[in-house]
């Protein structure tokens, strides 16, 4: 995946761990006018699954829907675990567990601790980078490698011996780069490959970047300084100034080493590509069918369009063939991201020397073909469920569950169950901060959806609020919530987003309207592709919009930037900076 330039992570501001270890750990007291949220439902509508109906032996790709980017995955016997990134979230890199590669459950984060992972006043698309998952046989370990761009971790490792029972704390790796993965070689020695900048003053082109290989101690969980060697220079033909060479994977087959890297950006341009050696240190060989997955030479106008295919890593299958799993992405219908990039997978055919996706150099088709043997379970039993579905939350459950994440901070700093729904104290930032928020979230899986909500609010004053927020990041927001003005309530929205790609948000309230607050109201959003409305319901007439049809654009990864897809919020604020003034 592309990153943000090195000099993002040297500008950060500096941590005091020990403060945000008080802060997003301890309870805060809880607000006599804290919003109760419940009976949420968000439900896709896509047309695309519409037009797919599955036949009894398919399942829908992709198979993680919304913001799961960067997949890797490993085996230990009968069990897959898959991990994606997850920036500035919390908690970290969600792990999924599968025995038959269709049928998927979250079985939680790997980073599920502050002492893991601190991200408090990082923008959302820095944090956590492309983590990379390895079972290594030899000492029956697991190990996570990942980059994060906070609390100064840079590269570094957790491990495991049972992804169910939580992960260590980190240890610090001393290399630069990112996208780091390990490889276990059957003889017992270990390595590192990553992406890195080439060698002082030999860059010849903007995008050029290197893939590097360190030799690891596996005893003590450190590189062998000045093991590390450049492995491939560009990519596969640096005459043609190829960009971003990034996200490496090494597999061993017959005897040989095989190298599959992202190649291309995270863009229109993105591709995977392949090399060969005798050796872990090289020299590779490009295969001659390089890329051995793409979506980037078909017209741009094409039906149920799926783009930017790559950053895959390799696994072998339950029937003994090779599957990989790999991002891209799913516009709308003004060509545009706001769900993010997710995870798709397909079969990849080894059959001759070099391995290439089947079906991958090809438009992507919405559906795949489940394994001989596999029934998709998809949706029931527990599994994570892709095409057009619901989910339905009332917060009765003991345990919270893994799909409502937070942001720079810990959900339990904020939330509290109680019996007539989710109880959320607000923080004095708001959703526009490079702050933790009290703000619970669900990933947007759709372009087309409803999500609704009930809410109990009573705010104190105008700097008070709580509703829903749409969020693409700190700098691109829709809210729409209950404040107070003087002595009438008043639901607002206000649309966020940042001037001319500075640093200034520009905040305008799009429309208000009073509101009776004595019952519980129901808050909704709906999207239809690119169109987005906001509506409420006290009981009296049903649901009543708000602002009109809005544009999706400044939830789009296409105006916002970065590298993830919108977020559904449910947030309450003592900092509302929606004053009175502003309200018309």
């Amino acid at each position: 995946m592309r990153r943000i330039p090195f000099i993002f992570m040297a500008c950060t501001i500096i941590f005091n761990i020990i403060g945000f270890e008080v802060k997003s750990q301890s309870k805060r007291k809880t607000s006599g006018n804290a919003p109760i949220f419940s009976n949420v439902l968000y439900q896709g509508n896509d047309q695309v699954y519409k037009d797919h109906p599955l036949a009894e032996n398919e399942f829908y790709n992709p198979i993680l829907q919304g913001c799961y980017p960067d997949p890797a995955i490993t085996r230990k016997g009968d069990d897959y675990y898959m991990v994606c990134s997850s920036f500035a979230m919390f908690p970290g890199v969600p792990i999924f567990h599968s025995r038959d590669l269709v049928n998927w459950k979250q079985i939680g984060h790997v980073l599920d601790r502050t002492s893991q992972l601190d991200v408090h006043d990082t923008g959302i698309s820095a944090g956590v980078y492309a983590p990379s998952i390895t079972y290594n046989a030899g000492n029956d370990t697991f190990y996570m490698i990942t980059t994060a761009f906070a609390g100064g971790l840079g590269n570094f490792i957790v491990k495991t011996k049972d992804p169910l029972n939580g992960w260590s704390d980190p240890i610090k790796l001393g290399f630069d780069g990112i996208d780091p993965s390990l490889f276990f070689d059957d003889n017992g020695k270990a390595y590192v490959v990553h992406n890195d900048a080439p060698d002082a003053g030999k860059e010849i082109y903007k995008g050029h970047r290197v893939i590097k290989i360190w030799e690891y101690d596996v005893a003590s969980d450190k590189i062998i300084a000045g093991s590390d060697k450049i492995i491939v220079d560009g990519g596969v033909d640096i005459s043609k100034k190829p960009i971003w060479i990034e996200a490496p994977h090494i597999y061993k087959k017959g005897g040989r080493y095989y190298l599959m890297c992202a190649e291309g950006g995270t863009g229109g341009w993105h591709s995977e590509v392949i090399f060969v050696s005798d050796s872990p240190k090289g020299p590779f060989k490009p295969a001659p069918n390089n890329p051995i997955l793409t979506q980037r030479y078909f017209a741009n106008e094409r039906t149920n369009k799926v783009a930017w295919a790559g950053h895959a890593d390799l696994v072998l299958g339950p029937d003994n063939k090779y599957y990989g799993v790999f991002l891209a992405i799913r516009p709308n219908e003004k060509d545009r991201v706001n769900i993010g990039r997710e995870t798709f997978i397909l079969p990849v055919d080894w059959s001759g020397e070099f391995p290439v996706f089947e079906n991958g150099l090809v438009p992507l088709a919405p559906k795949l073909k489940t394994p001989a043997g596999i029934k998709n379970r998809t949706g029931q039993d527990g599994f994570i469920p892709n095409g057009n579905f619901s989910f339905a939350e009332d917060f009765s459950s003991e345990k919270i569950d893994y799909r409502w994440i937070a942001l720079r901070g810990p959900r339990e700093a904020f939330i509290e169950r109680t019996k007539g729904g989710l109880r959320i104290t607000p923080f004095e930032s708001n959703i526009k901060q490079m702050k933790p928020t009290a703000t619970l979230f669900y990933r947007q899986q759709h372009n087309s959806f409803s999500f609704t909500t009930t809410m109990q609010y009573k705010p104190n004053s105008e700097k008070d609020l709580a509703g829903l927020v749409c969020l693409q990041s700190e700098h691109f927001n829709y809210v729409f919530g209950i404040t107070k003005k003087d002595d009438e309530y008043f639901l607002i929205l206000q649309k966020n987003s940042r001037k001319n790609n500075g640093t200034e948000v520009v905040s305008t309230v799009v429309a208000n309207c009073k509101v009776d607050i004595s019952n519980p109201v129901q808050l909704k959003v709906e999207s239809k592709g690119d169109e987005y409305s906001f509506s409420y319901n006290t009981g009296a007439n049903g649901f009543v919009n708000v602002g009109g049809v809005v544009s999706g654009d400044i939830l789009s990864t296409n105006v916002a930037g970065g590298f993830t897809g919108s977020l559904i919020g449910l947030y309450a604020t003592s900092g509302n900076d929606a004053t009175v003034s502003n309200l018309q």
